[in-house]
């Protein structure tokens, strides 16, 4: 192995403990590139090198991409966006990423939001499901009902959870992590590995604990697309309460859901 790739698997790792957390290792190996933020003449000249169809058709290109990759629910990184589409366009990426923006909105119902300013990482969160559905923007699927009861278990008790605490949970409702399920297969792994990939959950190392202890919060993508108001209204229906009860995430929720109208 060269020195180069050796300081890259270095930093691989590194990154991995960095504050405790197990993060996303689905990841190519090149790092975030840099971009320039070019004057408003600047990308003019650049507009004027090309046809309108040229910068159209690298849209589009993008368009294609960010879809595909978004099926997996893992978050799309601006450099795969530059380095396997964009390529020699990128001193006009930001311009082309507007295109895209816009044409997500106005023609799929979509919502591009960059959930991670600094590692330039992106989802689609569907407007229309973020208002209308009563299923959290999430579909119907077992999985869903699986991440449901967690990220509900995870905001009631106020935003932080111990592992623990949602494995002993799972087991009243006959789900055991260490047992292959019906519906959800090995459900350790869908949890650790899949919703945390995804972005839906995270998993944090608790410092200073030996054994080792994890906790699990909301992950990036729960807070930008799971609508807490609705959380706290299915587990009030199961538990035949007023959701009001619940002062301090009834306010939250409310809060939230102002602040999601605004974006």
């Amino acid at each position: 192995m060269s020195q180069k790739n050796k300081k890259r698997v270095s930093a691989s790792q590194s990154s991995q403990v960095k504050g405790g957390k197990t993060q996303d290792v689905e990841m190519d190996s090149d790092e975030d590139v840099s971009l320039t933020q070019p004057s408003s003449t600047q990308l003019q000249r650049s507009l004027a090198r090309l046809t309108p169809a040229q910068v159209d058709r690298k849209m589009a290109e993008v368009v294609q991409f960010i879809l595909i990759k978004d099926q997996k629910k893992v978050p799309i990184k601006r450099a795969d966006i530059v380095k396997h589409v964009v390529k020699e366009y990128k001193n006009i990426y930001n311009e082309i990423m507007k295109r895209v923006s816009k044409t997500f909105e106005q023609v799929f119902g979509l919502k591009l939001v960059e959930i991670d300013v600094k590692h330039h990482c992106y989802i689609l969160i569907n407007k229309l499901e973020h208002v209308e559905d009563d299923n959290l923007s999430l579909g119907g699927s077992p999985k869903t009902g699986l991440l449901l009861v967690i990220l509900g278990i995870i905001f009631m008790r106020g935003g932080v959870v111990k592992e623990s605490l949602i494995w002993s949970t799972l087991k009243k409702l006959r789900v055991e992590p260490g047992e292959r399920h019906e519906d959800f297969g090995d459900v350790r792994k869908l949890v650790v590995d899949e919703f945390v990939r995804q972005k839906y959950l995270e998993y944090v190392r608790v410092p200073h604990t030996d054994p080792v202890e994890f906790e699990f919060r909301w992950g990036l993508r729960a807070e930008n697309q799971v609508s807490k108001k609705k959380v706290l209204e299915f587990f009030a229906k199961v538990q035949d309460q007023d959701p009001k009860i619940w002062a301090s995430q009834y306010k939250e929720a409310e809060q939230s859901g102002s602040a999601s109208e605004l974006k």
